[in-house]
């Protein structure tokens, strides 16, 4: 059962979205001893206009289970609050 679905939408070459990939991919592995599943996906804006139009001006935008948790910078602590 997944428990959490993560949706980091940013683009490629974008630095500010390197940085929030980081910072979810080492709250992820940090949390992988807890019990629950978690998934990471990935959207490019650039290759899906529906997501450019919606979130163009705020990426990176992480959605937590397809709701915006967090953009332009991404705040360990309150993500690993969402997820444990």
């Amino acid at each position: 059962m997944l428990d959490h679905l993560l949706t980091l939408i940013g683009r490629s070459g974008c630095h500010l979205c390197d940085d929030a990939r980081a910072v979810v991919e080492s709250v992820l592995t940090e949390l992988s001893e807890m019990p629950g599943t978690r998934l990471l996906t990935e959207i490019d804006i650039d290759t899906e206009p529906e997501a450019r139009r919606i979130y163009a001006d705020q990426i990176p935008v992480l959605l937590v289970d397809g709701k915006v948790h967090n953009f332009w910078r991404i705040d360990r602590d309150r993500l690993i609050s969402a997820l444990a």
